[in-house]
Order: C-alpha cells, then structure tokens, then sequence
C-alpha cells in the first residue's frame, strides 16, 4: 500500500521528500524479519527505520480495519489504476501523469489502444520509437505469468517448514520443487515431510496463521493458500519411501522423465513412491519387491548414477555428467571469503562504512569493498568525486583499525551512462581499489546501444566488474536487450569479471549465463549489492543461482583469499 501511495503522490507532484517517505517505508516493511502485526502488537512499530509517528498510526488502521482512508481520498485525485501503467517498461511516473492529463489514459488497456491508434507519438518528449517500446512494454507485462519470486517463497516455505519440524510426529522434512532447485520464479510450494503419524501435522498445517484458505485437506496430502497468495501443497510419507518422493517432487518434468527411462532400461519402473522390477515388456511383476529407498543416495546409486545436486536437475546434462562421474564441484556458501558490492549511508545504504564492515566480518568475511553509487545517480544520493575522495579515506582509515586478519577496500559502483560514458574519469578510478560499473538508466535503448555502452565499460582498463549486467528486476523489469555473445567475448578478452547479484530482486546474471560465462573461462563473483545488514544475509540466493549454472568456487573471484584478489586487481590494470 505504502508503495503505491508513494507513486500516487509523485504522479500528483507531491514534495519529493513525502514521496520518499513512503518509498523507503515500504522497502523497510518488505525486509523485516519479523511479521508486522507482531511488532504492532509490542507498541515497537516506531522503532523500525523511516516509520515515524504518522506511518505508524497508518500501519495500525491498516492492520486494523484492513484500509487506509488516506489511500481512499488519494485515489479520489488520482487514478489508482495508473500505477499498473507505472510498472510498464519505459513508462514512470511523469509519462504516466503525461498520459492522464492530455489524453484521459488511467489504465493499460486504454494506453495499449492510444499506443497502437499513434497518439502517444506527438506528445512532449514521446516519438514513434518511444510509442513502440511502450507496446513492447505492455507486451511484455502481459507475458508475466504471475509466478512467485524465489526471495518471497523461499522465506514463506521455511518458516512452514520449521514450524511443522517441530512437531513430535515429524521424522524430517524439506522443500521440493524448483524452489529446491532454486528457480528465480516459482509455481506453487512443495513440502514434504517423512512421519508415520500424519494426522497431527496435517491439523497444524492447514490452521497456521499464514493460511488464507484450505484448497484441500487430505490424509497424506494438503494445499493451502497463504495471505500472500503462494499456494503450498504439503505431502507427508513413510521414511523409508523418503528418497524417492524426495527426488520425484524435486526434480523437473524432464528431469522425472529421463530417470523413469533411465529405469524402465533397467528393468524397473519408477514413481514417487519406489522402484518396482518389469518385465521385458514393461509390465509389472506382481509378485516382486518393491525397491525402497529411504534417501536420494540410495535411489540415484540404483540408477547407476552419481547424486546430482537439486539445483541440476533440469535436464541440461546432468544425467550424462552423473553417468560419466563428471559432475561439477558446485560451489557452496563457505566457499565466499567476501563481498565486493556494499552500499552505505553515503549514498543511498542504510548504515555507516564502520557498521557494514563490521556487519561482514561478523558474518564471516574475510574483506569487503564499499562501493557506493556515482555522481549522475542522484535518486540514491551518488558521490560527487570531492564526495568519493573523502570517503576513500574514511575507509583507509578503517581498514587500518580492523586489519590485517579483516580488510576494508575502497571502490564503486559507477554508472555507464545513457550515451555510453563512465560517470567518473580515469584519473579518479585509477585511485580506487577496485571499480563496478552497472546500467541504471535508459534501460530500454535499442540492442546495438545497450550492448556498446557495456562494451565500454568492460573495455576500459580500470573497470573490474559489470555489477548485475542484465539489469533486470523480478518480475517487473525484463532484463536489457543486450547482445550477451558480444558481451561475454569482451569480457572473456579484457579479463573482466561479470557479477552474479545475490539480491532475489535481480539473481543476475542468471543461472545460463552464468554456465556459459563460467565454460568461456570468464571469472564471475557473488555479492549482495547489499544496502543494509540484512541484506548481507541474501548472499546464499546468489550462491543457488551460481550452482545452477554449475559454476565452481575457483571461478568466483570473491572466494580467492585476499592476496590473490589484490594480485589479480592489479594486474588487470597493468
């Protein structure tokens, strides 16, 4: 709600600073750790940051009668539907209002009709370009499939999980489906649970506050519809048939289908539930055994393959990897020693440089650079280059307080701007430990525009990193059309490293590409782009996209020791 009152007040022209009042009060409330109600409920809804006195009266009439009169007499003024025309590529606020005032377009049906009637072309600042990527946008919207993103279901199917876990009658449980594989969207939540009494946990499933409806309520199997929407099937078995059910309910379709062939070669027949012996024909052997088994191990070591980690199995040659004993050494979460891409309040991040250094070496980082925004991104506060210098020695001197065994490097996150250029010169960047350069704006230029802004920055020597390089946000922001081919062969000849952003928002680059960057021999590295403490703890999203894309530790230049790191730094820019 927060977050769409802020829209509404910028398409009205409200002071900037009301605006993002509610904008960064909605960013807080969507990264609590705790749920909302409960902190109501402890008269502590002020302490939360950017939530003052006048927020918190209008949370409690929220959770309270469930709206928001404020909202009711905005929406009065101003279109509520126009913030659906807000989540369109290419469409922000002011366009939105553009629309509104000169040709009554409050919904996107109605934008779509003017867009292809050629109405928008003549209006200030629009032209037939502008107009056609205003289609390609609504095009684009409606290919959506209103799937979850992986940083809300995770989470939500977590804490089901761990709530039911405590249950005496529960042996062992886990999450299933591409959530288990780490897919940056998902369908619907799968659980299971191993138990030989499954009564009790079905009861407490189906009456969890989280619950909004029960879809189904069975013996062994039960769905659910959270507040939030996300459906959760949970299906409780015996122990001894948990590896089946546990590979079955884990895997995709085709994955699914290439083992039951894989058996069925084999003589068996495989389901959920066990493997069962054939005949020559197929058919069953009814007076045979069933093959238990009571883990994944066992049931892959049936197939004669090596076990293939979850997030593999997609049916993109892991079964022939497994058959061949080729399976890659993924890397795993222990494997980070750092973080390379940190804001903090210097820009538009929620602590000091001291306090996010300390938050990472508290969390087991080895060193960390601070890489706050440039000059030209104004909306988060970026560094003019006076800004930037005095900055770089607070954090030598920090880094001077905490080392040796913690180090603190100075860097950036610089804009590649519209027209192609980097936002600081080279004079400045050669000053700085280590350097990102990210797309943030004019997003949805054309293909050739797009791709030589980043062929400029991955060309210039100073340049480490392309910070998220598809620039996409789940699910309201379709990746730039760049073209990747050109980008990777860049990257590959300039020994520029492409960055794996841990952020479920973003999780790019995404798992594909990160296969191929890694099979080019182009270094990667997974960091957090984190702007608060929490954030931080995003890191493992990152680390389930790279293992996705089968990349291994020694390829993540963000898991070489400190010494190592700087090595390569410097010579790079030699």
């Amino acid at each position: 709600m927060f977050e769409k009152v802020s829209i509404m007040l910028q398409i009205r022209g409200d002071n900037i600073h009301r605006v993002l009042s509610y904008k960064r009060a909605a960013e807080m409330i969507r990264e609590l750790p705790r749920d909302l109600r409960a902190i109501a409920d402890d008269g502590a809804l002020t302490e939360i940051p950017n939530i003052g006195n006048t927020l918190a009266e209008k949370i409690e009439e929220m959770l309270d009668t469930g709206k928001l009169e404020f909202y009711e007499r905005l929406s009065q003024e101003v279109p509520p539907t126009l913030v659906d025309i807000v989540n369109i590529n290419g469409v922000g606020p002011k366009k939105a209002k553009l629309f509104w005032e000169t040709l009554g377009v409050t919904t996107i049906e109605q934008l779509e009709a003017a867009a292809r009637e050629g109405k928008l072309r003549d209006l200030p600042g629009m032209g037939v370009k502008s107009e056609q990527k205003i289609i390609d946008g609504i095009e684009a919207l409606a290919r959506q499939t209103g799937r979850t993103p992986l940083g809300i279901a995770l989470p939500a199917a977590q804490d089901i999980l761990d709530e039911l876990l405590k249950l005496p009658q529960a042996i062992e449980g886990e999450i299933a489906g591409s959530i288990r594989r780490a897919r940056p969207t998902i369908g619907d939540v799968d659980l299971l649970i191993a138990s030989d009494d499954p009564a009790p946990i079905m009861d407490a499933f189906v009456n969890m506050q989280q619950v909004d409806r029960v879809l189904g309520h069975g013996p062994t199997k039960s769905s659910v519809e959270l507040l939030n929407g996300v459906q959760v099937d949970l299906r409780i078995l015996p122990k001894e048939r948990w590896g089946t059910a546990l590979s079955y309910f884990t895997g995709s379709q085709a994955h699914n289908v290439r083992l039951r062939e894989r058996a069925l070669k084999m003589g068996y027949s495989l389901n959920e539930h066990a493997l069962r012996p054939v005949d020559d024909v197929g058919n069953l052997i009814d007076d045979a055994d069933e093959i238990l088994c009571a883990t994944e191990e066992a049931l892959y070591q049936h197939l004669g393959l090596a076990w293939i980690p979850p997030e593999l199995r997609e049916d993109s040659g892991e079964i022939e990897a497994a058959d061949a004993n080729k399976l890659p050494e993924l890397i795993t979460i222990d494997d980070i020693q750092a973080d390379l891409h940190i804001h903090t309040t210097y820009s538009d991040g929620k602590l000091s440089v001291r306090e996010m250094a300390e938050e990472a070496r508290r969390r087991g980082r080895k060193y960390i650079v601070i890489t706050d925004h440039s000059r030209s991104l104004g909306i988060a506060n970026g560094l003019s280059i006076e800004r930037l210098l005095a900055q770089q020695e607070e954090v030598r001197n920090i880094d001077d307080e905490m080392g040796p065994d913690f180090r603190v490097f100075h860097g950036t996150e610089m804009d590649i701007n519209a027209d192609g250029s980097l936002d600081y010169p080279d004079d400045i960047l050669e000053q700085l430990d280590f350097v990102i350069a990210s797309l943030h704006v004019s997003l949805r230029q054309d293909r050739e525009q797009i791709t030589q802004r980043l062929l400029n920055a991955i060309q210039n020597p100073h340049v480490d990193l392309i910070g998220h390089p598809r620039a996409q946000q789940i699910p309201n922001r379709e990746p730039v059309d760049a073209d990747m081919d050109a980008v990777f062969a860049a990257a590959a000849k300039y020994n520029t490293a492409l960055e794996i952003n841990a952020n479920p928002r973003r999780l790019d680059l995404e798992a594909q590409y990160a296969r191929r960057a890694a099979e080019m021999g182009i270094l990667l590295s997974i960091n957090t782009d984190a702007h608060s403490a929490d954030q931080m703890d995003l890191l493992h999203f990152g680390v389930r996209t790279a293992r996705r894309g089968w990349v291994e530790a020694q390829c993540v230049i963000n898991t070489w020791p400190v010494e190592q790191f700087l090595e390569w730094v410097q010579n790079r820019e030699r």
